[in-house]
């Protein structure tokens, strides 16, 4: 009898022995982790843990992120707490962002899309900078922003996109700087961008006049794999001589801060540049976004049956499609 209670009590012991190994692997504080395209760190990274997120702690950490449109007395509220006289974006219509958007499940942060015709949507109307004005209706999405900046290092986010007609999107903003490291459109309903599934868009953006939001540089182009069917690693290394794009750990792409001002003088020829102009405006500190969207010039879902038309049989009454996010890491060089 003795033997059994022993053997059982080995057997618990390293059971939960397993168990606290898998969690320590992704406490980066812990281990010396690396990006995926430099596993022997060759470029002496190291990890900045106060941006860094492994999505594996019981609750979000909200001295990191700001959830956009948590709930106050029954309604959304829209106030950042770094920022409190700054307006904060609802979300491009006909999408808002819901501050219940989002779950933490097997270590991992959900960002959810909803058809959630009851919400309580604002009224307002606004004319975006791009697109049509649409009243916000139907649909409500998710938004985290990064509360620290940082300038330059290595982007990694191991994430798999939602099957739906809305974007799975991680980049960021910084002083009159908008740098786009994906917006994925993984599940079109529309016969005519189909392409948009293995589709990667990624930008860097000015908000200086007279670009005012426009590329100054930007790419799309074909990953060779349907972005909402398994998870992938996304990497983007940024310093003051431009960008490098990794996915899965092998560059993809590449633009110096050359070609950046050159895309710009030769795509912008409406905007009345200067001459002296520079392109490459992703020389200031940025803070991190992820979210999910609806691009009207792309699809808008029309009913909960077209926003779920290709979740798995079993998930398609529930109302809701899955933005995937198993990490967010930031290195930057010692």
């Amino acid at each position: 009898m003795k033997s059994v209670f022993f053997t059982l009590l080995l057997c618990f012991f390293f059971a939960c022995k397993t168990q606290k190994d898998s969690l320590e692997y992704r406490d980066t504080s812990k281990l010396n982790v690396y990006p995926v395209s430099d596993p022997n760190n060759t470029n002496d990274w190291f990890l900045n843990t106060e941006i860094s997120d492994e999505f594996n702690a019981d609750k979000i950490d909200e001295d990191k992120w700001y959830i956009v449109g948590k709930f106050k007395n029954g309604t959304p509220f829209y106030k950042h707490p770094d920022k409190p006289n700054k307006k904060v974006w609802k979300g491009r219509a006909p999408s808002q962002f819901s501050g219940r958007n989002h779950r933490l499940e097997n270590g991992r942060l959900i960002l959810e899309t909803r058809w959630e015709p009851d919400f309580p949507f604002s009224k307002e109307i606004r004319k975006p900078v791009f697109g049509e004005a649409l009243p916000y209706e139907n649909i409500t999405t998710a938004c985290f922003i990064g509360r620290r900046e940082f300038k330059y290092g290595y982007m990694e986010i191991k994430s798999k996109a939602a099957d739906a007609p809305v974007s799975s999107a991680f980049w960021s903003m910084g002083k009159k700087l908008e740098f786009d490291f994906f917006e994925l459109y993984g599940g079109t309903g529309n016969p005519n961008k189909l392409h948009l599934d293995s589709q990667l868009w990624w930008s860097i953006r000015d908000w200086n006049k007279p670009v005012t939001g426009k590329p100054t540089y930007t790419e799309k182009k074909d990953v060779g794999f349907r972005v909402a069917d398994d998870f992938h690693v996304w990497g983007i290394e940024w310093d003051k001589t431009g960008v490098k794009y990794f996915i899965d750990g092998k560059l993809f792409s590449e633009v110096s801060a050359d070609q950046v001002t050159a895309w710009a003088k030769e795509n912008r020829t409406k905007t009345n540049l200067p001459d002296d102009y520079n392109g490459y405006v992703a020389t200031t500190p940025i803070s991190l976004w992820i979210d999910q969207e609806v691009f009207p010039w792309h699809d808008i879902p029309k009913s909960k049956q077209e926003l779920e038309a290709k979740s798995p049989e079993g998930e398609k009454e529930d109302g809701v499609v899955d933005f995937e996010i198993e990490y967010i890491r930031v290195w930057q060089r010692k």
